[in-house]
C-alpha cells in the first residue's frame, strides 16, 4: 500500500512534467511546483508528526524523490536539498547530537525551523564553491564571532532555488583556524547581506536555478547549528546519507522517466508495440533492468538508514546507490537515445531534456569517481579517510 505521501507525491507528478519543458528553456525557478508541493504538505516530509509534518524516513524520502523526478528531475533535485536540511535536523539521535556538543538550545532552534518548514517554509543548502565542489575541507567561505553573532562571508558557485528560499543552509570554515578547519554549519534566513548572482545556464537540471550567491551577512548565535563550532565534517563522516544517497533517489527517478518516455515513443513511431524493433527492444530492456537493479540498491540503503544510521556497512551501501544511480541514469538515457533516433532529441522534447538532465548524475557531489574510490579502499581493507586522494568532504 501506497503511503499517503508517496500517493500525493504521485498526484504532483503529472503537473510538474507538464511545466518542465517551459523551465528547462528558460532556466526558470518552478514557482508553481512548489506551490503544489507546499499544498500537499510535502514541505513537512521529514518534519516529526508532533512538530505538524509527515513523520517520514529515509526510505520514504526516496520513493517520494523518485516519483517527483519522474515529473520533473530539476524540482525533485531542489526537493532534496530542502529535504536534506529537514531530514538531517530531524533524523540526528539526542543522543549523537549531545556527543557532539550540541546544546539544549539547539534543540529548541530545531524545533522552530522544522515546524516552520511543516508550514511551508523552502530551505537550500549553499555548500559547493569554485575549486572545492563539496568537499567541506576545502571550503573558502569564512566566519567569525561579530559581538553577540557572527559574521559569515564567503561566495557559493551553486545553490540551488537561489532567490527563492526562506533560508540557506551555509557551511564556512572559522577565520583563522590554521591548518585544521574548523566548519561549522549555519541556517542564515533569506536577508539583506545575501546577494543571488543570476546566470545559471547549464546542460541539464536547468530549473534548479543554481545561482550563485555572495554572503556578507550578520547572523544570531541561533543561526550555528547545534549551538557548536564544527560539526560539519563530523557529520558528514557520521550521517552521510543527505550528501550522498538523498541525490541517488532522484537519478533512478530520472532513469524510470528515461524508459517511460523511450516505451512512449517506440510505440508511437512503429505504430504497434508488435513492431518495434529487436536492437531497440533489447536497449529498452537492458535499460529497465539497471535501472530498477538501482532502485533496489538505493531503497535498500535507505531501509539501513533507517534501522543502522552511520553504521560501515550502512555508509558503504549509500555509496554504492549513489555511483549505482548516477552512472546508470547516464548510461540508460544515452542508450535509449540512440534506440529511439534524432527524432527523439528535439530541443524541448523530454527525452532530450531527460538526457541532458542526466549527464549530471555521475558529476553531483560525490563523483562517481569518488564513489568508487571510497568503495574500493573499502573492499581492500583500507580506510577511505586516509588513502583517498579526494576525501569525500
Amino acid at each position: 500500500m501506497l503511503s499517503e505521501a508517496l500517493q500525493r507525491a504521485e498526484q504532483v507528478a503529472p503537473r510538474l512534467a507538464a511545466r518542465a519543458a517551459d523551465h528547462d528553456r528558460d532556466a526558470s525557478f518552478p514557482v508553481a511546483d512548489f506551490d503544489d508541493l507546499r499544498h500537499e504538505g510535502l514541505l513537512g516530509l521529514m518534519v516529526p508528526l508532533a512538530l505538524g509534518g509527515m513523520g517520514a524516513g529515509f526510505e520514504e524520502y526516496t520513493k517520494v524523490a523518485m516519483a517527483l523526478a519522474r515529473g520533473n528531475a530539476a524540482t525533485a533535485l531542489v526537493f532534496n536539498m530542502h529535504a536534506s536540511v529537514t531530514g538531517a535536523l530531524a533524523g540526528i539521535a539526542p543522543e549523537l547530537a549531545r556527543a557532539l556538543g550540541a546544546t539544549e538550545a539547539f534543540f529548541e532552534e530545531r524545533d522552530r525551523v522544522l515546524r516552520a518548514a511543516a508550514g511551508g517554509a523552502l530551505y537550500g543548502v549553499a555548500i559547493s564553491e569554485a575549486g572545492a565542489g563539496s568537499r567541506l575541507s576545502l571550503l573558502q567561505s569564512t566566519y567569525h564571532r561579530d559581538g553577540d553573532g557572527y559574521r559569515i562571508r564567503g561566495t557559493k558557485s551553486a545553490c540551488s532555488g537561489a532567490g527563492h528560499l526562506d533560508a540557506y543552509l551555509v557551511a564556512a570554515r572559522a577565520a583563522g583556524g590554521g591548518d585544521a578547519p574548523v566548519i561549522s554549519y549555519f541556517l542564515v534566513p533569506d536577508a539583506p547581506g545575501i546577494e543571488v548572482e543570476p546566470g545559471w545556464d547549464p546542460l541539464g537540471m536547468r530549473a534548479t536555478a543554481s545561482h550563485t550567491v555572495r554572503f556578507d551577512v550578520r547572523v544570531p548565535v541561533a543561526a550555528l547549528l547545534g549551538g557548536v563550532e564544527g560539526l560539519a565534517l563530523p557529520l558528514a563522516y557520521a550521517m552521510p546519507q543527505w550528501l550522498v544517497a538523498s541525490y541517488a533517489a532522484v537519478y533512478v527517478g530520472l532513469g524510470q522517466a528515461a524508459v517511460a518516455e523511450a516505451t512512449g515513443y517506440l510505440e508511437k513511431v512503429h505504430g504497434a508495440k508488435g513492431t518495434v524493433t529487436t536492437a531497440a527492444r533489447a536497449r529498452l530492456g537492458r535499460a529497465e533492468a539497471a535501472v530498477e537493479a538501482s532502485r533496489l540498491a538505493v531503497e535498500h540503503a535507505a531501509r539501513l538508514v533507517d534501522v543502522a544510521p552511520g553504521e560501515p556497512e550502512t555508509n558503504q551501501w549509500i555509496h554504492r546507490a549513489k555511483l549505482l544511480a548516477g552512472d546508470t541514469a547516464m548510461g540508460a538515457a544515452a542508450s535509449l537515445a540512440e534506440a529511439c533516433g534524432l527524432g527523439a532529441l528535439g530541443r524541448g522534447s523530454p527525452l532530450e531534456r531527460i538526457f541532458r538532465d542526466a549527464r549530471s548524475g555521475a558529476i553531483m557531489p560525490p563523483r562517481s569517481d569518488i564513489c568508487a574510490d571510497y568503495l574500493g579502499a573499502n573492499a581492500l581493507g583500507l580506510d577511505p579517510r586516509s588513502v583517498m586522494e579526494a576525501p569525500p568532504w
